[in-house]
């Protein structure tokens, strides 16, 4: 079993393997690539001249930076042996069917896995330009790669991915309308606000939080009982001694903008049941969380400021472990605003 989010051995050996089995292949072979997010960790092989160690500081310092998914790929991309398409490359003559599971905002598949088997239209300057753009210190050896060019990964109109079909068979929108036909099923209305909402996942609960309330008391743009879907993949710049996760940050963020609403409840968690670095999906909010809180002695907005959502989540045992859920749809937010009580 490899690990995620920082790559490790045995991720090394297997995406070894993987490029030793499709060596020779003729144009008669037929290749299936099952690939999910995650991939850019789970398959890490450093080209020539890096090192696991190196992918390894290049990951932890990335996660930490604030960037997004994207960008975050596009750099892992230019240092990679086997994504940016040099799957797909290392196949050829032979055709390559790609089943994908998206777990990117906009399902390109250039970012999911970082695109081993798809083309690749950014540069080595690209990359150099996100890595400058967050203050990200790397090691000279890795610089070298982006700043030479050594990097360059596998363009459009490359030959070698001629015969690539790419296809998606799961996305964060297929499982916000699952969600939300549950949700229906169950009597309640059910609203998307979007699959792809990205950003600091402090920002982003105080946006939603906003609407939530806006909802829950004007009954605008809709009314009461509802629950509102979103997906996405927020970021986390890590400034605090907590352990991040962006769900837990996004959670508690809420939590503080709502104020203890009394009837607006929320979920969130990251889909293959790991947020952040940490073996934990996500957590709960009730309306009761911010005062359980101050009565043992937590401080929300400390807790928020020191990025340790997950210390402030355990503590209420409102954690959510799912364990590992054998897919990854990119994170899941959901909003429950309970109906004013009659009069």
């Amino acid at each position: 079993e490899a690990a995620h989010p920082v790559p490790d051995a045995a991720g090394l050996a297997a995406a070894e393997r993987v490029l030793a089995l499709v060596h020779g292949l003729s144009a008669d072979d037929l290749v299936l690539c099952l690939i999910s997010g995650g991939g850019s960790s789970l398959l890490p092989l450093p080209l020539p001249g890096l090192t696991l160690e190196h992918k390894q500081a290049v990951n932890r310092a990335l996660l930490k930076s604030g960037a997004t998914i994207s960008e975050m790929n596009c750099v892992r991309r230019h240092l990679s042996a086997i994504k940016g398409g040099r799957l797909a490359a290392a196949c050829y003559p032979a055709r390559v069917l790609t089943l994908l599971l998206s777990d990117v905002p906009g399902d390109n598949p250039m970012d999911i896995a970082s695109g081993p088997t798809v083309a690749d239209p950014t540069t080595c300057a690209d990359a150099l330009a996100i890595v400058r753009r967050y203050g990200i210190s790397l090691p000279a050896e890795v610089l070298a790669v982006l700043e030479g060019g050594r990097g360059e990964s596998i363009k459009p109109g490359d030959e070698r991915i001629a015969r690539v079909e790419t296809r998606m068979i799961a996305t964060p929108q297929m499982a916000l309308e699952a969600a939300a036909a549950v949700a229906q099923g169950a009597g309640i209305k059910a609203y998307v606000l979007g699959d792809a909402i990205e950003g600091e996942a402090r920002d982003v609960g105080k946006v939603l939080a906003g609407i939530a309330l806006q909802v829950a008391d004007r009954g605008q743009p809709v009314a009461a009982p509802c629950v509102l879907l979103s997906g996405g993949e927020a970021t986390v710049t890590v400034s605090g001694q907590g352990r991040g996760g962006r769900n837990v940050e996004f959670l508690l963020s809420l939590g503080i903008a709502l104020n203890g609403h009394p009837r607006i409840h929320a979920l969130a968690g990251d889909t293959d049941g790991v947020d952040g670095q940490v073996e934990i999906a996500g957590a709960l909010l009730a309306p009761d969380t911010l005062a359980r809180a101050w009565a043992l002695g937590i401080k929300p907005r400390d807790s928020l400021a020191n990025n340790d959502g997950h210390g402030f989540f355990e503590a209420l045992g409102d954690s959510v472990i799912t364990g590992p859920t054998l897919t990854n749809v990119n994170d899941f937010r959901a909003i429950l605003i309970e109906a004013p009580a009659t009069r």
